[in-house]
């Protein structure tokens, strides 16, 4: 065999700091965080600053040259008002400024950008302060979450950004703290645990600040979790309430009239496992009919026959649920996807905005979430108004009119030992990537997912494992040809959604999903990253592009505008990382993969340029020689998709941010043992796992990544 014509990076025992991450329960009761802060004391020049409040985030078309909430305004529609960057002037736009962040393993944060500062987060829960005009570092905080919590990750330690509110920044960490800082100096306020100490609950998704409160959820469904949002007071860090989102044990009592209602579409002991649910990114506020919406996500574990096995719809799993940001008290719910089995989170964004629909302006909230459908609903109470599939659904035919309930094609959900290939995958067609609005043009724009999957059936019973989702995970076989043709079924889509007709306007398809969030605007600009390493401009109208910049990674975050002396700004976070680029394995391909990870700040006339990206020029490593039976490489083969795929991809094709198991070292072999079993990476992320694999098991494992490597040694068509 030849060897690889391509670059690979060459992992010794010492650079290996994420073998074999799996994203699942751990005994860590770590509760503490400890925190540094680099302070420049010239920080901000503002007399007062972030003295962001709700009537500023009320009124944010007064101001808008200002980014103050995570959508920009309560609505989330992600539209700038700023046009100074527009059809004409677009291809004008050059790199006013860039800053090089210290946490690699991906961005997907919103910058908010208030009178002049700009303060966004990175990977590992970082917060940085920057000057949104020149990018000088005004302060940086870094809560130092250990990083063996990684292994209670579903997919990467990402952070999707801050919430600022008179004079504080407020930021979720990845091990379910919720921090207040000083937005002057980055200091602690305060620090309080927002999750069950020594439970695997994690937090990605920006809090949300609503009269006073500042609202977070959180993630870990996966890992046999109950979920629930809470709200704490500003200024003391006090509990003022909390919401869960499914019902606990019903001996135990429940907490409201909510709890006993939905308790009544379970069966079963589901408690036991968690139950799900969990709320771990999108919200939005209507301040008139004083209304948080709270969008909520799939069941634990996610197969229904054993979650509830004599059926019920399971509320409020996969719903949108509105609730008095006063009290916490329930008041509507709709639910996407009843009774749930396939992971169709309802957690994608949601967008509020005011539609004529049949003749009558209506106040609608709209979500694309994972299951395929486009919902309309009256946020003022719930009611269905349409949905039609913006992507390719094969588990259900249609939402019935009158229902509001999707139609189930039973051929394809209720199955047992039959593998059924089934449109949407558990990435959805539509993931956390936020969605825009323009009310210019009417139309919705959506990052889009086309990914098949595959199941086969209830999971036979065994020892515990770590994912708790209750489903056979189905691969096709190991071969060049499978993987040409999972890409083939595989792509992003750039979608221009007509929400009122429910029909795409336009379309722009990708090779690659995952493609970034959106940012629209009132020059008739839709703005989006992509895989491939791009930041894109499209005529928002006609899809016609009109624009683009290298920026030397992928990027999956949305970009932001503000305006500052007069000139507009597209700010973005530029950092290939999350769910694709660790668990997509054979089903993406590597495009630009991981580089430097940076915000990248544009505007016209802007002359800065990027310092040259280092390229990787080792060779993978021959393999050792097999000496597994054929016993042990399956028996390693069923192992890997339990316990590492879902952080080293598919197959053991990494994506490029999780070191790929193909190309160890022959010292990462020797030390193989000691890392997976004995965790002596631990504290680069890679945890124990004796208390799951047992000596041989791990062996075994190892045999089946040698064979993986053997397999694909010289053959440069499978990466």
């Amino acid at each position: 065999m030849k060897p690889f014509s391509q670059p690979f990076l060459r992992l010794s025992a010492a650079a290996l700091s994420l073998v074999l991450v799996a994203c699942g329960q751990s005994e860590d009761k770590t509760s503490g965080v400890e925190s540094t802060s680099k302070v420049t004391v010239e920080a901000a020049a503002p007399a007062q600053i972030a003295g962001i409040n709700g009537e500023r985030i009320i009124n944010a078309d007064e101001e808008p040259g200002n980014w103050m909430a995570h959508g920009r305004d309560y609505g989330e529609q992600r539209f700038s008002p700023l046009k100074q960057v527009n059809t004409e002037t677009v291809s004008d736009l050059g790199l006013a400024w860039s800053f090089d962040v210290e946490h690699q393993k991906g961005l997907e944060a919103s910058p908010i950008v208030v009178d002049g500062v700009m303060y966004t987060t990175t990977s590992w829960s970082a917060v940085y302060a920057l000057d949104a005009k020149t990018g000088k570092e005004l302060w940086r905080y870094d809560p130092k979450v250990p990083k063996s919590y990684l292994r209670n990750l579903c997919c990467s330690p990402a952070n999707r950004g801050v919430a600022v509110w008179k004079g504080r920044v407020y930021v979720g960490t990845i091990n379910g703290h919720l921090i207040a800082l000083d937005a002057k100096t980055g200091t602690v306020e305060w620090d309080v645990l927002t999750t069950p100490e020594g439970k695997p609950y994690s937090i990605t998704g920006a809090p949300r600040i609503v009269k006073d409160k500042v609202i977070i959820g959180n993630g870990g469904a996966e890992m046999g979790v109950r979920g629930f949002i809470t709200a704490y007071d500003v200024v003391t860090g006090e509990q003022k309430w909390r919401f869960y989102t499914v019902p606990g044990n019903p001996d135990a009592g429940f907490e409201n009239d909510a709890m006993e209602m939905a308790a009544k579409t379970w069966t079963g002991e589901w408690w036991k496992q968690g139950g799900g649910g969990t709320a771990w990114d999108s919200m939005a506020y209507d301040p008139e009919l004083d209304l948080l919406y709270v969008g909520v996500g799939n069941g634990s574990p996610w197969n229904r026959k054993i979650r509830s096995p004599e059926g019920g719809d399971n509320l409020f799993l996969s719903s949108i649920v509105a609730v008095r940001p006063d009290t916490g008290e329930y008041v509507w719910h709709y639910q996407t996807t009843p009774a749930d089995t396939f992971d169709y989170t309802a957690t994608q964004h949601m967008i509020l905005a005011d539609l004529e629909m049949d003749g009558i302006k209506r106040k609608v909230i709209m979500q694309a979430p994972k299951n395929g459908f486009f919902f309309v609903l009256d946020r003022t109470n719930g009611e269905f108004l349409s949905a039609k599939p913006y992507v390719n659904v094969t588990w259900a035919t249609h939402v019935d009119q009158e229902t509001g309930r999707p139609v189930e094609d039973k051929s394809v959900t209720e199955f047992t030992e039959r593998t059924q290939m089934i449109y949407p995958s558990p990435y959805g067609g539509h993931n956390w990537h936020p969605m825009a609005y323009n009310p210019g043009t009417g139309l919705v724009y959506i990052p889009a997912i086309e990914i098949p999957h595959f199941f086969n059936g209830l999971k036979k019973a065994g020892k515990e494992r770590v994912w708790n989702v209750g489903m056979k995970w189905i691969k096709p076989e190991e071969t060049a040809a499978n993987v040409k043709m999972n890409r083939e079924l595989t792509s992003g889509k750039l979608m221009a959604w007509d929400p009122v007709k429910q029909k795409t306007a336009w379309e722009i398809t990708y090779p690659t999903p995952g493609i970034g969030g959106m940012l629209t605007t009132a020059g008739n600009l839709v703005f989006h990253g992509v895989p491939q390493g791009k930041l894109m401009a499209y005529n928002a109208s006609t899809g016609e592009q009109l624009w683009e910049a290298y920026s030397q990674t992928g990027i999956v975050a949305p970009p932001i505008s503000y305006k500052i002396d007069g000139e507009q700004y597209i700010a973005v976070m530029a950092g290939w990382g999350g769910m694709f680029s660790m668990t997509g394995g054979t089903v993406t391909r590597k495009d630009e993969g991981p580089g430097p990870n940076r915000v990248l700040v544009y505007k016209l006339g802007g002359k800065h340029t990027l310092p040259a990206k280092a390229e990787l020029v080792m060779t993978a490593p021959k393999p050792p020689a097999q000496t597994g039976t054929a016993e042990q490489i399956a028996n390693g083969s069923a192992l890997y998709d339990e316990y590492c795929q879902f952080c080293h991809g598919m197959h053991a094709v990494s994506g490029g941010v999780i070191p790929d198991l193909r190309h160890m070292t022959e010292q990462t072999h020797l030390s193989f043992m000691g890392i997976v079993y004995g965790g002596m990476l631990q504290e680069k992320g890679m945890a124990a796992f004796n208390d799951h694999l047992t000596v041989d098991e791990v062996n075994d494992l190892q045999k089946y990544l040698i064979q993986r490597a053997t397999d694909d040694y010289g053959d440069a068509s499978v990466f």
